[in-house]
């Protein structure tokens, strides 16, 4: 499927008119960024002219997704559903909002008239080694943008604000992958990210690592002894601490959403007292200078990002599979052993367990068959294991486990990330 762009001289499209868009202008090529826009009216949105004010106006997506389900009472009495089915799931496309990069000047566009579908428009989805949409976390520079170009490379990859508005753009079949990052060999796992996992349908197929890189970052002209603050993500500014005071820079610490974000935002308002931590590539596309290379605390910084699609792949036993889980259950401890030991007794590795408390709600569990029941769980636990799920000792090992708990989801069973891994040096 050809890459989605935006029409010229629009500052807000909704998913009505992505579609209209879509089969009119195929033949465009500009880099589109998906957002969650935030309603000011019926008619209109509102947003600030900088990227800081355009986050603050964001509403959260997370409470329009596919856990809600609204019904409206039609004329003869009836419930007319509202809820559009996308991929066997149900969610209001109109609550995901699209804004073009570059074109934020507050017109409204002209409406676009559609046009019938022809036979390419059903085209399948791209394969392997065709030019992939994927969508990833920030804008770009960032550290998810060169993970999405290291798993899926000459791919068209597309920024988003938020996590789950990755999520959703898969679902929306705007994107055809997601890649976004589940744990940090400092920080530890991203919490949002599993909890995501959960709550949307989309499959693991591949996963790979990224050693982080990180640069001091300030506009052109700029020294060292000139800042008083510097900005960035919050793993970043933690995992740059010891550099930071080696390097004599007394300098208040201020976090932000995002690296490649924290370089936009010098670049954009001209801050001449601030520096940024993020990519040498965010100082490439941004116009910035690199005042430090390398300025991680430890060269031993990676982060695992995990690849996200509609369909699962087909399990294969000729490489290296690992294979990702959760499940839960509510008679204690020992049923936590009897669930581990059917791994040990099947000499299969673990790589990842971790225990997510329930939240003071229901968990709402989808099935195929989009039929939901709500549940307390004590805690949720994610497992990942290296089996690959065509092999019987991991079908019997599951099958086990399937006896002493209460909810079991496989999340995806995938190529295991094999290319070699080398330590970030640091710069003079």
């Amino acid at each position: 499927m050809p890459p989605l762009s935006p029409p010229p001289s629009s500052n807000a499209l909704n998913f009505n008119h992505l579609i209209r868009h879509r089969f009119t202008n195929r033949a465009v090529s500009t880099r589109i960024s998906i957002k969650c826009a935030y309603g000011l009216d019926h008619g209109s949105y509102g947003f600030g002219s900088s990227r800081a004010d355009w986050q603050s106006s964001c509403a959260i997506l997370s409470s329009k997704v596919v856990s809600q389900e609204k019904s409206s009472t039609d004329n003869n009495g009836g419930t007319a559903d509202n809820i559009a089915a996308i991929n066997g799931h149900k969610t209001n496309v109109t609550d995901l909002q699209l804004v073009p990069i570059g074109n934020l000047t507050g017109e409204i566009s002209k409406p676009i008239q559609p046009k019938p579908l022809t036979i390419s428009d059903l085209a399948p989805a791209p394969m392997h080694g065709s030019l992939l949409r994927v969508a990833y976390q920030g804008v770009p520079g960032a550290y998810s943008e060169a993970a999405a170009g290291k798993a899926y490379p000459n791919c068209e990859a597309i920024p988003c604000d938020q996590f789950e508005v990755a999520f959703q753009a898969v679902e929306l079949w705007i994107a055809d992958r997601a890649v976004l990052p589940v744990e940090n060999s400092l920080g530890g796992s991203i919490h949002r990210n599993y909890d995501l996992l959960l709550r949307h349908r989309l499959h693991i197929v591949g996963e790979v690592q990224l050693p982080v890189h990180h640069c001091l970052l300030a506009l052109p002209g700029i020294r060292k002894e000139y800042l008083s603050r510097v900005i960035s993500h919050p793993q970043a500014l933690a995992q740059c601490e010891h550099t930071l005071t080696k390097l004599g820079l007394n300098v208040a610490r201020e976090a932000v959403d995002d690296t490649a974000g924290a370089a936009e935002f010098i670049a954009t308002n001209n801050l001449r007292d601030t520096a940024a931590i993020a990519s040498a590539r965010a100082a490439e596309l941004y116009g910035l200078n690199v005042l430090a290379d390398g300025i991680q605390d430890d060269p031993s910084n990676v982060t695992r990002f995990v690849m996200l699609a509609r369909e699962p792949i087909i399990p294969r036993t000729d490489r290296p599979f690992k294979t990702s889980i959760v499940f839960a259950h509510d008679k204690g401890t020992s049923v936590l052993f009897k669930v581990l030991s059917a791994f040990a007794f099947r000499n299969i590795s673990l790589t990842k367990i971790e225990s997510r408390p329930h939240r003071n709600r229901p968990i709402r569990l989808v099935d195929d068959a989009n039929v939901g029941t709500a549940k307390h769980f004590e805690y949720l636990f994610y497992v990942d294991f290296e089996a690959s799920m065509a092999e019987v000792r991991a079908q019997n090992a599951l099958a086990e486990v399937q006896e002493f708990t209460s909810f079991l989801r496989v999340l995806g069973s995938y190529p295991m990330d094999m290319t070699p891994w080398i330590p970030s040096s640091r710069g003079d």
